[in-house]
């Protein structure tokens, strides 16, 4: 019995010594799933986690460079949900002195180096609206597949009417009769969200337009890699995606392409990532 009220009392002592204790920090609140700035940019957030980067030997179109190896992402991020437009392009940059970023406002912009993407990012931190940068490749490829480990998101064979290739005289005629009954003219990409998203509620990850990468491009390093950057230095960036212009064999979710950080084509655009308050 004595026993019992000495632990009543300890109970009750313990419970008064923490009331004077200084209140530690509130939980804080779970991310939102999606985020928007005043641009009308969209950003979905993509959980952490791990997946096998590359390809197999036996997908075809594997090239050398896509060693498959296990990534790991220890770190959330928000991907934009579509390319960057070209309404948001001229939004930040305006319309330029020889005015090459031209066309409807729902559509990727293009012609742009990596150098100019690096710009328009440097302008759009400044209106102080989040923290924003090219993906990784490893973030780049994590955010396309999905959760998957085939060659597209949606399966092992390519598909005209899940992305936007093959719109050129020399295309997937397949490809071309399917465009022109969706309405999109040819020799160009499509607006963004013409097609369906993958899992994660991307749009064109697959297609539409190539997209740059943060990275400096080299083969992969050996072995189980933690939140890879890529190496210090290079002569090229990494692209990925494929565009309206290429073949499918490009638009495999491991597919990796370089050019020139000041290179400019019809094909090459970018998305952003944001990153977490």
């Amino acid at each position: 019995m004595r026993f019992a009220c000495d632990k009543v009392a300890a109970v009750a002592m313990l419970g008064l010594l923490l009331s004077f204790l200084p209140a530690g920090p509130a939980l804080s609140a779970a991310p939102p799933q999606r985020v928007a700035n005043s641009l009308g940019m969209e950003f979905v957030l993509i959980q952490a986690g791990s997946f096998m980067m590359g390809s197999p030997k036996r997908e075809p179109g594997y090239q050398g460079n896509e060693r498959r190896h296990k990534v790991i992402l220890s770190e959330r991020f928000y991907m934009q949900t579509t390319e960057v437009t070209q309404g948001q392009w001229r939004a930040i940059m305006g319309k330029g002195l020889i005015n090459l970023h031209k066309g409807p406002d729902n559509l990727p912009v293009s012609r742009v180096s990596w150098f100019e993407a690096q710009s328009f990012i440097k302008r759009l931190n400044q209106k102080n609206e989040g923290t924003y940068r090219l993906p990784s490749e490893a973030e780049w490829e994590y955010a396309c597949r999905a959760g998957t480990e085939t060659a597209y998101y949606w399966g092992d064979q390519a598909d005209c009417s899940k992305a936007m290739y093959g719109n050129n005289p020399q295309g997937d005629y397949q490809c071309r009769q399917y465009l022109a009954r969706k309405g999109i003219a040819p020799g160009q990409p499509a607006p963004v969200k013409s097609y369906d998203p993958n899992p994660w509620g991307l749009y064109d990850m697959t297609g539409n337009v190539w997209e740059w990468c943060q990275d400096w491009f080299d083969y992969y390093p050996k072995g189980r890699l933690i939140d890879p950057k890529g190496p210090l230095e290079g002569k090229s960036r990494a692209r990925r995606g494929g565009s309206w212009f290429a073949g499918p064999l490009t638009l495999r979710s491991g597919n990796r392409n370089f050019a020139n950080p000041a290179f400019m084509e019809t094909t090459l655009g970018f998305r952003l990532v944001r990153e977490l308050d």
